[in-house]
């Protein structure tokens, strides 16, 4: 026993002379000592996992709870001595504008979602970590509208003024034992500074982060993988000691479910106090790929040993993937051709604003995934470093994107102000951050850049390219352009872009390869239709609200509203039907980014006041699929679809336009009252069918049939008057971890259970147990009820309540009344 303990013992030892694990085994194995190999390797799974004694690695832990928050300007608050017992006491993130009042006198204007803005202080108490002398503590911040300024027991850390950014101060030498105070004012008061909502406030996560002075940087590895499996990695590491060190390095690679699979070790490591970039390479065999379908990921340990105990131990999660955009064949991954299928989405979260809340956003993601969504444009910003877990995770293509404008303006307290000192700095956070996301596959440096029509385009451009390609060669980088001759555009003739994109435009997709011979093309941003949820307009011809962009707005209607028969688009785009035509047919536009996936606050063109929130959804702002939705699941997915519009309360003989939006049949029929009014197929392009019906009440019924065989059975019928109220969950089971939300669904029914499609009864609310009503919507645009109430109207019969828990686990009973109708009551569980 004693001799084979020996002889492990030198085993290993030559293991660790060598430069990686894998080429010792190499070379043992010419010994034939393969044996012996697998036992070194079990060895070395221990020793990357377990073996190392250690006091204390990294930590990073939440940094949300306990704040003070007052709305106004206190500049002695940065002051350790200030009294705050006077301001209120929240939970990050926040988001101080989702609280006020709709007003047009707000200075953000109704652009801006027309809710306040204005200056807040938040102040924090907090004890020290322990042996924070000897340790770098960290502050981060995911990100802050806007012009952030940090103090830490009354010093001053600094200032960030781009609202989007994430960013971090290390603020161990500020520190002392026992009670600390951080105190951070946001700056959101000159307006408009933005084209949409943008929010107010510390409204992403903050995070403290403890390691040892000798450890990976901040986002400080950078993995790459392609489809056969060889991964390159980097990792940044920092010496903060001020001497040389001498450390073991380890690197390893663990699948989904935990398993070691390669792994190598770096012996006598010398790291000055310049730091030093580490780069290894593994072989992964039959790796499993990231995919749309399958977004496997695998995670890379790295771990930093001295004198036996682990220093760091450093997690980066990333997929085995490739892609690629051809010249004639549009986008492929893995290979594999397929059209990318994208929206656009702007980053609030409709009634509870801009503040990140990860399950709202997996809600969002989930309504479009179940469209037939495979990417998402963050339009037109860095989005929260939790969304991209999400698409990650959930199998979405990301687009990501860093500003809306450049040196030149397009409001006139928007980022051009900050762009000369800044933009550098947040283009490259934006990059380290986000670059180990297998979902991203493509930087976008700005969305309809006004250098675009000058000739200082070409030199931003180049530099702007220069800088994401020095951090990430293994992207392609794009710029969603307007201007459609070459000549006169200047982000393009700088020649820079890896992607040619083009935001609406949809007749130039046929001739693109002629007009760009050799350019790759992606139809960046696209449709700009606009419909209310609900609102039924039938006209001959498609209309452009407004016509043009010099002409007033005068053909809207009372109730503020849009049709959702898909016949009415802004005039710089076109309908959801016009648009779609146009990509599907030819394979070098590699896909399209729809705006917008979501209604969202602000840019609520073409009303004036009261309309306050977008009309450019797929979706509404209380996330209630339009009927375009239908469209597009018909068209971007294989599961069965049938769906008519609109709802069947009409005048006794008034002709109604039917429509109906259907796949994987040949044919639908439709019935009134159980009589045929004939059958109906696509033709040529269509992507929907259509019959003009004089109304009677009773049961509109569609039955699509394929080889003479029913698919699917869709009814609509006359509702009668309000009786009652339906409640449903889109989760009956939450997390008490006062986080996590149940999106309650309120119906509005008659006596037959049928929605009543003009109800607009106001809904009140009561909430007992474990949670509370974190928001309330109704998808009307239009709308000047407040987002954080008990109470709501219903529009065109529906209504929404978000419920969010506390961390005691129980449940939420929310009850629903309104005068005249029977009540209804829903239990959320919460564990």
């Amino acid at each position: 026993m004693l001799k084979f303990r020996y002889r492990i013992f030198g085993l290993m030892l030559i293991v660790f002379l060598t430069s990686s694990y894998c080429e010792a085994r190499s070379n043992l194995r010419t010994k034939g000592l393969d044996g012996y190999c697998n036992k070194i390797a079990s060895c070395l799974a221990m020793t990357t996992t377990t073996v190392y004694p250690t006091t204390e690695t990294r930590t990073r832990t939440s940094f949300n709870k306990d704040w003070k928050f007052f709305l106004g300007d206190e500049p002695g608050a940065k002051s350790p001595a200030f009294i705050d017992a006077k301001w209120r006491k929240l939970t990050l993130p926040h988001d101080w504008s989702i609280e006020g009042e709709f007003d047009e006198k707000n200075p953000a204007k109704p652009e801006g979602g027309g809710l306040p803005t204005g200056i807040g202080w938040y102040r924090k108490e907090f004890t020290a970590p322990a042996n924070f002398e000897s340790r770098l503590i960290t502050i981060e911040f995911d990100g802050v509208y806007k012009n952030s300024e940090v103090w830490v027991n009354g010093k001053y850390l600094g200032k960030r003024p781009y609202g989007y950014a994430s960013f971090s101060y290390e603020i161990s030498k500020f520190l002392k034992a026992g009670k600390n105070i951080i105190a951070v004012k946001v700056d959101n008061s000159a307006q408009p500074d933005a084209r949409w909502y943008s929010g107010s406030g510390i409204y992403r996560n903050v995070w403290l982060t403890s390691t040892a002075k000798v450890a990976v940087a901040k986002w400080g590895t950078f993995v790459t993988a392609d489809q056969s499996g060889r991964v390159e990695f980097q990792a940044q590491i920092q010496n903060k000691t001020l001497k040389m060190q001498t450390v073991v390095i380890t690197n390893s690679v663990f699948t989904a479910s935990g398993k070691l699979i390669a792994s190598t070790i770096q012996q006598n490591v010398k790291i000055d106090t310049s730091g030093l970039e580490i780069d290894r390479v593994f072989d992964v065999k039959d790796p499993v790929l990231w995919s749309i379908e399958n977004p496997y990921q695998y995670t890379l340990v790295t771990k930093i040993v001295q004198n036996g105990k682990i220093l760091d131990s450093y997690e980066t999660k990333f997929g085995i993937r490739s892609f690629n955009f051809d010249v004639e064949k549009g986008f492929s991954l893995n290979g594999k051709p397929m059209k990318l299928l994208g929206v656009c989405l702007h980053h609030d979260l409709g009634a509870l604003g801009a503040a990140v809340n990860v399950r709202a956003m997996e809600r969002q993601l989930e309504i479009m995934k179940e469209m037939g969504v495979n990417a998402i444009r963050t339009a037109h910003n860095p989005p929260a470093p939790e969304f991209l877990d999400l698409c990650d995770k959930m199998g979405l293509l990301v687009m990501d994107e860093a500003f809306d404008m450049w040196a030149k303006k397009k409001t006139k307290n928007d980022y051009h102000l900050n762009y000369p000192e800044w933009h550098k700095r947040d283009l490259e956070d934006m990059i380290l951050r986000d670059r180990n996301h297998p979902s991203i596959i493509l930087w976008s440096i700005g969305n309809e850049i006004r250098e675009q029509f000058d000739s200082t385009g070409i030199a931003i451009t180049k530099e702007l390219v220069g800088i994401v390609k020095n951090l990430d060669k293994t992207r392609p980088v794009i710029s969603a352009l307007t201007e459609t001759d070459s000549t006169k555009n200047f982000i393009y003739q700088a020649k820079a872009l890896d992607v040619y994109g083009l935001n609406y435009n949809h007749k130039k997709y046929a001739d693109f390869p002629k007009n760009y011979p050799g350019v790759k093309f992606l139809a960046t941003e696209t449709t700009s239709a606009l419909e209310t949820r609900g609102f039924y307009d039938t006209a001959d011809t498609v209309r452009r609200w407004p016509r043009d962009g010099k002409t007033k707005f005068t053909e809207g209607n009372k109730e503020w509203s849009a049709s959702s028969y898909d016949n009415v688009s802004a005039y710089w785009g076109s309908t959801h039907e016009e648009t779609w035509k146009e990509a599907k047919k030819y394979d070098h536009v590699s896909g399209l980014f729809v705006w917008t996936g979501f209604d969202y606050l602000g840019e609520p063109l073409p009303y004036p006041w009261p309309a306050r929130s977008s009309y450019f959804g797929i979706v509404d702002l209380a996330g209630f699929p339009k009927d375009s939705y239908y469209m597009y699941q018909s068209e971007w997915t294989s599961k069965p679809v049938l769906h008519i519009l609109p709802h069947w309360n009409w005048e006794t003989g008034k002709s109604v336009e039917v429509w109906a939006y259907y796949n994987n049949a040949d044919e639908v029929e439709l019935y009134l009252n159980g009589k045929s009014l004939g059958k109906k197929s696509k033709q040529k392009d269509d992507l929907h069918v259509l019959w003009n019906v004089n109304f009677e009440p009773g049961t509109l019924k569609a039955v699509s049939r394929k080889n003479g065989k029913d698919v699917l059975v869709r009814e609509v019928r006359t509702a009668g008057a309000p009786a009652k109220i339906e409640l449903i969950a889109d989760r009956k089971n939450i997390k008490a971890d006062g986080k996590d939300l149940s999106f309650i669904t309120v119906r509005i029914l008659d006596e037959a259970g049928n929605v009543v499609p003009n109800a607009d009864n106001l809904v009140d609310f009561k909430i007992e147990g474990n949670g509370f009503i974190a928001g309330v919507d109704n998808g009307f645009q239009a709308s000047l009820e407040p987002f954080k109430a008990n109470y709501r109207k219903a529009f065109h019969g529906l209504c929404l309540a978000i419920l969010q828990s506390t961390e005691k686990a129980g449940s939420i009973k929310l009850t629903a009344d309104a005068k005249g109708l029977a009540s209804s009551s829903i239990t959320i569980t919460t564990k």
